[in-house]
């Protein structure tokens, strides 16, 4: 972000719609005064918009290019088929974040809620990327059909890295989790294992990267044990409603 291309924007007082509109009309821009204001960057294809406070939902829905950055928590539907760019969270997520995401990078620093990573697919030659720094809610990668989930169980407060039903008709794609999933019921239609030292080698550079962006220890991280889960067949429901 080029400092003396800002535009600041108080948002203290601004309709959703009224600070969308000024957004549009600006370069880079710092909002200040964030309270559950909708759609922020959505739509976005370049630019540069920095976020303090809290944005509503579908926070750079539909984003094709740019950065978006948040310096709190942020509210469901974070990245809502989104296409390119890059979405980072201080903070923890509500709901579904990344739904159908089909390109970019999405960081949180701490949790997600329910269905992160719901539909995510892979187009292309895109690959979308989310990395979760805490622990997730149920649901996490339901349908997920390409792409790449990873979430690393940092300050759980022992509770488990993810809720119930994860990777429910999953049919592509990969999901990390830093942990042994002792007790954690996957369906049969995914494999879960250890992370072969392969596997960790198309990770590192995503894990490195949070480490970069909130400080973790990325030795730590990345020597610790994790569990890929994929798909065990390209079309999980005929296993789940054909006869043979």
């Amino acid at each position: 972000m080029s400092e003396n291309k800002i535009k600041i924007i108080d948002a203290e007082n601004l309709e959703f719609s009224e600070l969308n509109d000024i957004i549009r009309e600006s370069g880079d821009c710092v909002i200040d005064n964030c309270l559950g204001q909708r759609f922020i960057a959505a739509g976005m294809s370049r630019r540069c918009v920095k976020i303090n406070g809290t944005p509503g939902n579908a926070l750079g829905a539909y984003l094709n290019g740019g950065s978006v950055e948040v310096f709190g928590n942020a509210q469901d539907a974070v990245g809502d088929t989104m296409n390119a760019g890059r979405i980072v969270i201080h903070g923890s997520i509500g709901d579904a974040a990344g739904y159908a995401m089909r390109g970019g990078e999405i960081y949180v620093r701490t949790d997600a809620g329910y269905r992160a990573g719901i539909h995510m697919k892979a187009y292309r030659d895109k690959v979308p990327v989310m990395v979760i720094g805490g622990r997730t809610g149920s649901f996490l990668g339901e349908y997920q059909a390409g792409g790449l989930i990873i979430v690393l169980g940092l300050n759980t407060d022992g509770k488990p890295i993810v809720g119930n039903f994860p990777c429910t008709g999953m049919h592509g794609g990969k999901l990390f989790l830093r942990s042994d999933c002792r007790g954690i019921i996957f369906p049969k239609q995914v494999t879960a294992k250890k992370a072969t030292a392969e596997d960790i080698d198309g990770i590192k550079s995503y894990v490195e990267e949070y480490c970069r962006l909130y400080g973790a220890d990325f030795d730590e991280l990345i020597s610790s044990d994790f569990t890929v889960v994929t798909p065990d067949s390209k079309n999980p429901y005929k296993q789940m409603y054909v006869q043979n």
